[in-house]
């Protein structure tokens, strides 16, 4: 049996089909239920449940060493972008479709890929229609931004939405430090200023050897798991309410589109540690304390690391204008949009001819009057 005729394959498992007509059903965000677009029946989600277990943390040893248990590793058909090298999974049934990152026709694979099941997710809290709201009034706040790709995004398709993959890491970290502490004192002496003799004051540094131990519990340390998008861009549509965090559930997809991450692991983690090891250093600094403070050496030693895979909601579009793809991405939480800024050659020289106008007008008023 192929993989598309699998009827418990893993995309499969994200397709409900509705009581009361047959059709797909499809998550709809902010009503926290699964909705038919066919008769409109809605239906409450199996995850909803009192009773679902808070979402677990998995042991980061236990992942590099391939220790993992089984069931936390799944398989899914994923389509690799020849042109931004996004993986996105795809319903077995489609074999022709477009990347939802850069708007480049891909034909499906056929392929499995094996990786480790979100744990949880985060779900769409913006329709569609409201992300191209924040879309459109971002866009219209750009002054510079050429008219046609504004109009063009506001009759464009639909926005897609996409949940992108992310690591979160949990540890618990001690450091031992040495340094110094400075202490900024100043003395008085004479220097000669256009021929006489001037009293200044002079900073100087005193330095003391300093040494001692900071700790410090780092929780959910976010890095994008994904090389789709620019990192600038996501970064930009932080903070993630991750206190909203729902333990993953198929239903959470229906109608949506998951990549899969190209992040691994380990590489993930090195992103983690680089940023717990920033914020180390600024705790050690202000553990030295005083006016300045130098850092000889800081030893630290990390307790159990777990972490966990999770998936965050973007909503995005990729528009090709006059040639060019633009991109844009919403925070499927918030609202917040980022995206690659268009200039308009034409408003650029407008408004570089009428700076040049205005400085002329001012120059000719001040020429008068004097």
């Amino acid at each position: 049996m192929s993989f598309a005729d699998d009827p418990n394959s893993p995309a499969d498992e994200h397709r409900f089909p509705c009581d009361a007509c047959g059709a797909d059903m499809r998550f709809s965000p902010g009503q926290g239920q699964l909705k038919c677009d066919h008769c409109g029946h809605v239906q409450a989600l199996d995850s909803a449940s009192p009773k679902r277990q808070a979402i677990r943390e998995l042991d980061f040893r236990a992942a590099l060493d391939a220790r993992l248990p089984e069931a936390e590793i799944e398989e899914t058909r994923i389509s690799k972008c020849p042109n931004c090298a996004a993986e996105v999974a795809f319903d077995p049934k489609v074999h022709a479709t477009e990347c939802p990152f850069c708007a480049t026709p891909v034909v499906a694979d056929t392929g499995l890929s094996r990786h480790i099941k979100p744990r949880g997710v985060l779900p769409f809290g913006l329709t569609e229609a409201a992300a191209r709201d924040a879309m459109t009034d971002w866009l219209g706040s750009l002054w510079f931004a050429p008219n046609g790709l504004q109009d063009y995004a506001r009759k464009g398709r639909a926005m897609q939405g996409i949940y992108v993959p992310y690591w979160t890491f949990d540890a618990d970290t001690k450091t031992a430090y040495t340094g110094e502490r400075g202490t900024v004192y100043y003395v008085t002496r004479t220097v000669m200023r256009d021929g006489k003799p001037t009293m200044v004051q002079e900073a100087k540094v005193r330095w003391n050897r300093a040494a001692g131990r900071v700790a410090r519990f780092f929780d959910d340390v976010l890095v994008l798991a994904s090389t789709s998008l620019p990192k600038r861009y996501t970064d930009a549509l932080e903070p993630w309410d991750l206190a909203a965090l729902e333990p993953y559930a198929p239903e959470y997809l229906a109608g949506f589109r998951a990549e899969a991450y190209s992040v691994e692991l380990k590489d993930g983690y090195a992103e983690a540690r680089a940023h717990m090891d920033r914020v180390i250093e600024r705790d050690v600094r202000f553990d030295i304390g005083g006016d300045r403070q130098r850092i000889h050496n800081m030893d630290t030693t990390l307790g159990e690391v777990t972490f966990k895979h999770i998936l965050l909601p973007v909503w995005l579009a990729a528009y090709k204008y006059r040639g060019n793809t633009y991109r844009f991405v919403v925070n499927g939480r918030t609202g917040r949009v980022q995206g690659e800024r268009p200039y308009s050659a034409i408003k650029i020289t407008i408004a570089v001819i009428l700076g040049l106008i205005a400085a002329a007008a001012i120059g000719f008023v001040v020429a008068q009057n004097q």
